[in-house]
């Protein structure tokens, strides 16, 4: 039977993400790109309203969309300015995603995303491979590759074999903030066993991978208080990472892009994404989907500050006017 949407399902949640610079000497010129505007699908997610406010005030800011369909604002400073702070603010309906029940053996998915000349173009094959933060030697290491075939036995439902995988990728790399920088390489993090919610996104996917699969990268938001668990999440207060595995139908589909779902595993908390993520971009790896990126000229140190909150709306208060698009 299909699902059923119920209005008591769907969370509303307030999103408020600052990012903020201090230098030390003046930067003459500025140019940034920042992934912070939350993404819509027909399944789970729906934008209600986004802000995103720039101090000082850019010469120069425009939005577009990248190749993996992410809203993204470039802006530019050309001029003097000794701090920099970038404030958006969301508001995001979110509705459970729809029960993976079944899955082909993983074999099967493995095939599918293997190359052959002529086929059709599938949108899941660019996170079958190597990328800048998921290198080859990773997907090549034969540690990581046994670690993942442990999951993965012979014909295994490949939901299943990934759930598990997750499950173990959870209890051998501890969270431990500010274990890692953005540039800690995958076979470090595998041999540390500590790391943060992107190392454990980023090894995940060098597992997955490792084995000829799809796995993006997903980045956004955990709820700050998540409904009917004291303890918070971890990586709640700031962005959050996540990972996201192309499955084909159980049935095998019709090669078409509506076959494939995507079951997203948030190794750090060991669950399955649900209404308490708000999905931000997503592409092969952290590099693709950096909240805040860019190049400036002068400046010399500086100092860097981060504030995030995710906060639900009480059902009274949904149909309420939300904030301008």
């Amino acid at each position: 039977m299909p699902e059923v949407d119920r209005a008591e399902d769907r969370v509303l949640l307030d999103v408020v993400h600052e990012t903020g610079y201090r230098y030390a000497s003046p930067v003459e010129l500025s140019q940034h790109i920042a992934h912070l505007r939350p993404r819509e699908d027909a399944c789970c997610q729906r934008l209600l309203g986004f802000e995103m406010s720039v101090d000082p005030p850019p010469s120069h800011h425009a939005s577009d969309v990248d190749g993996f369909g992410n809203h993204r604002a470039v802006f530019s400073m050309a001029y003097a300015h000794d701090h920099l702070l970038v404030r958006a603010t969301s508001r995001v309906e979110v509705r459970p995603q729809p029960p993976l029940d079944a899955s082909p053996p993983w074999e099967l998915a493995r095939e599918r995303w293997r190359f052959r000349a002529g086929a059709a173009y599938d949108e899941a094959a660019a996170f079958r491979f190597a990328s800048p933060q998921v290198g080859a030697a990773a997907l090549a290491d034969p540690g990581l590759r046994a670690f993942a075939l442990a999951s993965f036995t012979p014909g295994r439902a490949l939901h299943e074999a990934a759930t598990e995988l997750m499950h173990r990728v959870h209890a051998a790399i501890r969270y431990v903030p500010q274990s890692t920088t953005v540039s800690t390489p995958v076979l470090e993090v595998f041999a540390q066993r500590r790391g943060v919610c992107q190392d454990q996104a980023h090894l995940m996917i060098a597992l997955l991978r490792s084995l000829g699969l799809a796995a993006r990268y997903v980045s956004g938001y955990l709820r700050t208080e998540p409904a009917g668990a004291p303890p918070r999440l971890l990586g709640a207060d700031a962005s959050h990472a996540w990972v996201a595995l192309a499955c084909p139908a159980a049935s095998g589909g019709d090669g078409s892009a509506e076959a494939v779902r995507w079951l997203e595993l948030d190794a750090t908390n060991d669950r399955l994404a649900g209404t308490d993520h708000v999905r931000v971009a997503w592409g092969r790896d952290f590099t693709d989907v950096t909240p805040l990126a860019g190049v400036i000229r002068g400046g010399g140190a500086h100092t860097l500050s981060v504030r995030v909150s995710t906060q639900e709306v009480p059902q009274a208060m949904h149909p309420m006017g939300t904030i301008p698009a």
